[in-house]
C-alpha cells in the first residue's frame, strides 16, 4: 500500500490540526484509506503525516494538490514554517 509521508515544522499545533481536519473531504475525495499524525516527543514545533492510498498515483496526485492548493496559500496553511518534506513509500511486510 503506497503511503504518502509528510514532514514539516509548524508554529502551533492546535492551528495545525484545525486546518488539517478542514482538509478532511479532500483526503476522501483523493482516496486517502487511513492517515496517521505523529509528533515528536521532543519536538512541539514538528509534525508528520502518513497518508495511505490505494495507488501510487493516487499519492502523487494528493502531493500535487497539496502542493499548488494548500501549501501555496498561507491562508490554508496557516502553521506552517519552512519547508516541507514528501516521500512516497510501498510498504514491504516480507
Amino acid at each position: 500500500m503506497p503511503t504518502l509521508r509528510i514532514e514539516h515544522p509548524i508554529v502551533d499545533f492546535t492551528l495545525w490540526r484545525r486546518a488539517f481536519d478542514s482538509f478532511a473531504e479532500a483526503r476522501d475525495t483523493a482516496g486517502v484509506l487511513r492517515h496517521r499524525v505523529m509528533r515528536p516527543i521532543d519536538d512541539e514545533h514538528y509534525v508528520a503525516v502518513d497518508l495511505d492510498f490505494p495507488t501510487a498515483e493516487a499519492a502523487a496526485a494528493f502531493e500535487r494538490f497539496l502542493r499548488t492548493t494548500v501549501w501555496a496559500d498561507p491562508q490554508r496553511s496557516p502553521a506552517l514554517v519552512g519547508s516541507q518534506s514528501t516521500r512516497i513509500f510501498e510498504t514491504d511486510d516480507t
